[in-house]
């Protein structure tokens, strides 16, 4: 019975941990994705505009962190009984929001995984009661897991895994997500990612249409709509998707000019050459601090022919802010928010395209300097898509993290083995020392019975002696004088 629950709660113990470290992880990497998501929850509540963004880029940190630590802390067994309880709790609570999300649908995607992972709400909340029930197992028993660090050396995991989740987010906020899981990474192709597979399953939606006439209002579909009757007022429509079909990663690319209404995104994607795009969702929200490493690059981009836009959601108003500031002479153009923000972690964000693939990225805080633009884009090192470098980032991550982890796993059980040999030692030791204690009692015990049994011997013998005397004096005296027979 007992290996039964060590199993169960093991194995509990590794779904929870696992499912925590790559939910955390993922998330963390990606805090302004993470905070674009925290307000989408804020927004279906109605309170966005209470708590500042810089607070949700906090929580989207700080949230991380907690969930990434609680699952290395899950997996090292440490605080078995606290931890066990902190994880009930907050998968008790992912769960009643996954709970809401599932019944009222205000958000399509929780984003519990970031976009490494798209889960449907439904999807979600089956996997959070997995999660839960798994939780309640690790509290019922917290002690069946099995601890790889001794409770002296705890602090030093703990306190190591909090500084390298929190600087990952940290350098990731700076430049851009240490891995890109989104539809526009380097080396995608925009116009290949937007195409849709021959046979592929097609979207069915139902529209419906509000109309009104003598001051009754009525639905109608595509079938019933009275087409032939004028006296019936069109007033709304919605639409909802009936069965899903086949969805390009990328949908929603589209860059259009307001001032004449023209759409440029054939154009830019099938431009035979070097395109700049500076992306900037919410202009009015971007950081003007390196306007003039913007500036250089467009100059570089004006003398080598290059097109350079930017591209944002801001009104002409915000735009015309940003130029009174960087005085920035290159045009703008519009786009949806929600895609720029997709495009780049970044406000704003250069992106390079070369015949409509992304061939580099760069934050606001890591832009090519002049320096480096001292021949045509085809010469230089960032004109070309660079080598995949996704397996030097995993090997940084286990040697950064994963392999002083190990170290401190294998030195603190060598400790506590050297621990548990000095207390064998002593306790060999102190058994000795009661084994010759115990004999020394022992033969003291045996001597004091002996020494006892022979003074009661003495004792008779004297007793034995003095019986006879007293015998043979009594006889004595009753013997006559004149008979000696007896004598």
């Amino acid at each position: 019975m007992r290996n039964t629950k060590l199993i169960i709660v093991n194995i509990a113990r590794a779904i929870l941990a696992i499912t925590f470290i790559f939910s955390g992880f993922v998330k963390a990497i990606d805090p302004l994705g993470s905070q674009y998501k925290i307000k989408e929850y804020l927004e279906a509540v109605h309170m966005s505009s209470y708590i500042p963004e810089w607070t949700q880029l906090l929580m989207s940190i700080g949230l991380s962190a907690i969930e990434f630590t609680l699952g290395i802390l899950l997996l090292l067994a440490i605080q078995r009984r606290k931890v066990s309880k902190l994880v009930v709790a907050f998968t008790a609570i992912m769960t009643l929001i996954t709970l809401w999300l599932t019944i009222s649908n205000p958000i399509q995607d929780c984003g519990c995984f970031g976009d490494a992972l798209k889960l449907t709400n439904a999807q979600t909340f089956s996997k959070n009661i997995v999660l839960l029930l798994a939780a309640l197992l690790l509290v019922k028993w917290p002690l069946y897991q099995a601890r790889f660090i001794s409770k002296t050396n705890q602090w030093i995991a703990s306190n190591f895994t909090i500084i390298f989740i929190i600087v990952a987010s940290t350098l990731s906020l700076y430049y851009l997500p240490i891995f890109d899981f989104r539809p526009y990474f380097v080396g995608q192709n925009i116009k290949k990612g937007m195409e849709i597979p021959k046979g592929a399953k097609q979207t069915k939606f139902k529209t419906t249409f509000i109309c009104e006439k003598n001051g009754v209002t009525k639905e109608f579909d595509e079938h019933n709509y009275p087409y032939n009757d004028t006296t019936w007022v069109f007033k709304d429509s919605h639409q909802e998707v009936i069965e899903k079909g086949y969805e390009p990663p990328i949908h929603d690319f589209a860059i259009t000019n307001d001032a004449t209404g023209e759409d440029l995104t054939d154009s830019i994607l099938q431009h035979n050459g070097y395109i700049f795009l500076l992306i900037s969702p919410f202009i009015d929200q971007a950081d003007d601090t390196n306007f003039g490493d913007i500036d250089a690059i467009y100059e570089y981009a004006k003398e080598n022919h290059y097109p350079f836009m930017g591209v944002t959601a801001s009104t002409e108003k915000s735009i015309k802010h940003w130029r009174n500031i960087t005085g920035a002479e290159y045009p703008f153009y519009s786009a949806d928010g929600t895609t720029l923000k997709t495009i780049i972690r970044s406000n704003p964000g250069l992106v390079l395209l070369y015949k409509g693939t992304i061939i580099n990225k760069w934050s606001h805080n890591d832009l090519p300097q002049a320096s480096q633009l001292n021949a045509p884009l085809n010469l230089l090192t960032i004109g070309h898509e660079p080598e995949s470098n996704i397996w030097e980032k995993i090997v940084l991550i286990l040697l950064g993290y994963v392999l002083p982890l190990i170290l401190l796993i294998i030195a603190d059980r060598f400790w506590a083995w050297s621990v548990w040999v000095r207390k064998k030692e002593e306790w060999v030791k102190q058994k000795e020392q009661w084994l010759i204690k115990q004999e020394r009692e022992q033969a003291e015990k045996m001597f004091l019975q002996a020494e006892k049994a022979m003074g009661n011997a003495g004792k008779a013998v004297s007793q034995a002696s003095k019986s006879v005397v007293d015998r043979l004096k009594k006889e004595k005296g009753n013997t006559p004088p004149n008979d000696k027979s007896n004598v």
